[in-house]
C-alpha cells in the first residue's frame, strides 16, 4: 500500500489530485478483499482500471483507491460453438483483441487501439467502428458489495445499452472480477457495418473482411483522430471521446445537415463531434492548457501542465456552446471523480 500517491501517473488524461491510500490488486481474492476490508471500515473506494476513461479532480480523492492489475485469461472451444473466453478485469484490453484476431476469434477487431482494462468493457459498453461489447459478453462475473458475495450476471440481465450498463447505472455496487466473451471462430471479421471503416478498407458496408486488415484500418483511422496513445503527441493525452453522440426522440430533433443513425427503439442518434464543430468550436480551442484535440473534436486534451479544472471549464463552455445553438445537452462520457460540470 502506497500513500498520497499522485493520480495523474494513472489516468491518460495525466490529470488529478492525489490519493489518501492506493492498493494494487493482481489476484481476483486480493480485489474481493480490498474492496471488502475498505467497505467494513467505511472507507471511500475508486477502483482505478486503465485510468482511461475518467476525470480525476485536482483535489484527489479522499480514501482508498484499488489499482485493478489482475491477469489470466481462460478458453474453452471448439469448431461448433466458438471460442468462451473468460478474462480477468485487469488484462490489457488491446492485448486481448491482439490475442483474439491471432487466435481467430471473431468479434473484438473493430475495437483495436482502444486503451483500457478488460474489466471496464461491460461498464461503459464499449464500442467503436459499428460494434459494442455487449455483442459477444456471454457473462460477467463481480463482487457485489451489497448482498457480499461473487455473482455471475449474464448478458441479457446486464442491462446494455450504448455506452451503459446495470454497472454503469449502479457504480458502488458492482466490482468486475471476470469477463466472459463468447466469440465466433475464423479469420475474417464480423461485418463491416460502420460506413468510414467500409471505404478505407474498399469493402461493401456489411461485408467481411480479413480480421488483420480490420485492426491496421482502425488503428489507422484512430491514430489520425489522436485515439491512439502517444507519449510524445499532446493529441492522445486524453480520456477519449469527451462526450457521447446524443440520442434524441426523432429525426426531426435532429439539426438540418447532421449526422442521423436511426435506433432499435424509433430514436435517433447524431454526431456529437458535428454538434461540436457546428456549434463554433474549432479543433485546437483552448482553455488554459486544456485544448480541443487538433485532430478530433471529441477529445479534450492535456497539452502538458492541464489541471482538472481546466479541462471541465473546457468541457463546460463546449456543452454551453452545443446547447445555445442546437438545443441539445451533451452528456460527458468518462466518470467524474470529486469533479463535475
Amino acid at each position: 500500500m502506497k500513500t498520497h500517491v499522485r493520480l495523474a501517473d494513472f489516468t491518460t488524461l495525466r490529470i488529478g489530485g492525489p490519493a489518501d491510500k492506493l492498493v494494487e490488486v493482481t489476484t481476483e481474492d486480493d480485489l474481493v478483499t480490498a474492496v471488502r476490508d475498505a467497505d467494513a471500515a467505511g472507507e471511500p473506494v475508486l477502483l482505478l482500471s486503465g485510468g482511461s476513461n475518467v476525470v480525476i479532480g485536482d483535489d484527489g480523492f479522499r480514501g482508498t483507491v484499488i489499482k485493478v492489475a489482475t491477469r489470466g485469461i481462460r478458453v474453452d472451444a471448439d469448431m461448433c460453438s466458438g471460442a468462451m473466453v473468460h478474462i480477468q478485469a485487469g488484462e490489457d484490453w488491446d492485448t486481448v483483441v491482439q490475442r483474439a484476431i491471432a487466435e481467430e476469434w471473431i468479434g473484438l477487431e473493430s475495437m483495436s487501439g482502444i486503451p483500457g482494462l478488460t474489466g471496464s468493457t461491460p461498464v461503459q459498453n464499449v464500442g467503436a467502428y459499428g460494434h459494442e461489447v455487449a455483442e459477444t459478453i456471454a457473462s460477467v462475473r463481480v463482487w457485489d458489495r451489497v448482498d457480499h458475495q461473487v455473482r455471475t450476471i449474464f448478458a441479457a440481465d446486464c442491462g446494455f445499452s450504448y455506452r451503459n450498463s446495470r454497472f454503469k447505472a449502479d457504480p458502488s455496487r458492482y466490482v468486475v472480477l471476470e469477463v466472459t466473451f463468447q466469440l465466433r471462430l475464423g479469420d475474417l471479421s464480423a461485418p463491416v457495418g460502420y460506413a468510414e471503416l467500409a471505404r478505407v478498407l474498399d469493402v461493401d458496408p456489411g461485408a467481411r473482411a480479413p480480421m488483420t486488415d480490420v485492426r491496421e484500418a482502425v488503428l489507422g483511422l484512430r491514430r489520425g483522430k489522436g485515439m491512439v496513445l502517444d507519449e510524445a503527441d499532446h493529441d492522445t493525452w486524453s480520456a477519449g471521446s469527451f462526450f457521447t453522440n446524443p440520442i434524441l426522440d426523432a429525426a426531426a430533433d435532429v439539426p438540418a445537415g447532421a449526422p442521423q443513425w436511426p435506433q432499435p427503439d424509433g430514436r435517433v442518434k447524431t454526431s456529437a463531434a458535428w454538434l461540436i464543430e457546428h456549434s463554433g468550436i474549432a479543433k485546437g480551442f483552448a482553455i488554459g492548457a486544456a485544448s480541443v484535440s487538433t485532430k478530433h473534436t471529441l477529445a479534450l486534451t492535456n497539452r502538458g501542465g492541464a489541471t482538472a479544472k481546466e479541462v471541465l471549464a473546457l468541457a463546460a463552455h463546449i456543452r454551453a456552446q452545443v446547447r445555445q445553438a442546437f438545443g441539445i445537452t451533451l452528456v460527458n462520457e468518462p466518470v467524474l471523480v470529486n469533479a463535475s460540470l
